[in-house]
């Protein structure tokens, strides 16, 4: 299994090109199930999720061919509609072909998801819209069966705001009959991604990025060329260690705009932050000031960054509360962090972390995708040698990190044992 050994205590420094989004290219790869002709979509990132999408696809007969960032999709000859447990259990995104499938083939058998680590995630806001444009859905033996004819467009208002929900009503409604209006919608960057890439495939939606969507089904989609909007996560993760080890970080192929929250709190840091177009220059001359955040839907504080803040105020001055209000298990890395020597106490949803002026390298092991990237950050900045264990967490949303970090002057590498 492999592993991250890191030596902590460089400054980082240089410049990073920030990847594609994997919360939005994992939607808009499903989303080559609604027509016959090719999706040709660019700034697609390497990534393990990328990777079991692709083989998800690839298994119902959609043909899927990689050239660096670039991935060329054409679904005219499916010749299966279902999605098997095997992959679906290792990605919890896989439920995104469901919609595709009901609306353009009218019949898909998709595995039920399953648990999460970091906390429920169910999936009945999805399968309550399939039912209500006249679907026949039922659940067997693990798996959400589904027959319909053409789904009808009505007006969906979900019991919560989720992401990809939403993202599966909207791949649902495109092909529908009449007009689809969804209520209480995710706002979120990677939503309106996904929109425009429908729009580019002949898709007629109004209000993404607003919490009414309103969309008329279209008799058929045609092929279209999307490129993947950069990963603001990721970019917030490298302004978090840029912040953490006191750097001077350029990140390049960045949209500033959707990372505004991210850039106010690492400003309130301490941190010096000028931006461009697509470009965010982040320089720390001092040591961090703790900041306190809560997680919210967007256009609140994502609760994708959170962990990565908490490392960050590990080595801060002061004292900060930490609350996290999406996901209920999502603290699984503090244990990991108080391994090196953070001071943090959990009390319910609220972590309170109290500043250490410095944090000492020690064996560490991820627990989830961004819990992994905490512990990076925090083996960065701390004094010594860290080991991070199962780091298959972390290739799962981050493009060559280790590579990405050597680059900045990180002392990183991976290695297996």
């Amino acid at each position: 299994m492999e592993k991250l050994r890191i030596i902590g205590g460089n400054r980082l420094s240089g410049s990073v090109r920030i990847s594609g989004a994997k919360n939005a290219v994992l939607p808009i790869l499903a989303a080559s199930l609604l027509t016959a002709d090719e999706l040709v979509l660019h700034n697609v990132p390497h990534l393990a999720d990328v990777k079991t999408m692709l083989s998800l696809l690839e298994g119902m007969g959609v043909t899927c061919h990689q050239d660096g960032e670039t991935v060329r999709l054409c679904a005219a000859n499916v010749t299966s509609t279902v999605a098997p447990y095997e992959l679906v259990k290792t990605m919890r995104a896989s439920i995104l072909v469901l919609c595709p499938l009901a609306t353009r083939f009218g019949s898909a058998r998709v595995s039920l998801p399953g648990g999460c680590t970091i906390g429920a995630r169910p999936v009945d806001q999805h399968i309550q819209a399939l039912l209500k444009m006249g679907a026949d859905v039922q659940i067997d033996h693990g798996f959400v069966d589904l027959k319909s004819g053409r789904l009808q467009g009505t007006k969906i208002v979900t019991d919560m705001v989720t992401v990809t929900g939403t993202e599966n009503i909207m791949m649902a409604a495109v092909l529908a009959e009449g007009r689809t209006v969804i209520e209480n919608a995710a706002r979120e960057p990677e939503v309106v991604d996904l929109a425009n890439c429908l729009r580019a495939m002949g898709a007629k939606i109004e209000g993404d990025g607003t919490s009414t969507i309103v969309i008329d089904g279209c008799d058929s989609l045609h092929g279209a060329e999307h490129s993947v909007i950069p990963d603001r996560i990721e970019a917030g993760t490298f302004m978090a260690a840029a912040a953490a080890t006191k750097g001077d970080v350029t990140l390049t192929n960045v949209a500033p705009d959707t990372l505004s929250v991210v850039i106010d709190k690492i400003r309130e840091a301490g941190a010096e932050i000028e931006t461009g177009p697509d470009w965010i220059h982040v320089t720390m001359n001092s040591r961090p000031k703790s900041v306190s955040i809560r997680t919210e839907p967007h256009p609140g504080f994502p609760t994708d960054m959170q962990a990565q803040i908490m490392a960050l105020d590990c080595v801060a001055d002061g004292t900060a509360q930490i609350t996290e209000t999406i996901f209920e298990n999502r603290f699984m890395h503090v244990p990991e962090l108080q391994r090196l020597g953070a001071d943090i106490q959990v009390e319910g949803h609220t972590a309170v972390v109290r500043g250490v002026e410095r944090l000492q390298g020690a064996r560490l092991m991820a627990t989830d995708l961004r819990a992994s990237a905490s512990l990076v950050i925090a083996a960065l900045a701390a004094e010594g040698e860290s080991i991070v264990d199962r780091i298959y967490h972390l290739d799962r949303g981050y493009d060559r990190m280790e590579l990405k970090l050597q680059a900045l002057g990180a002392d990183i590498r991976r290695f297996s044992e």
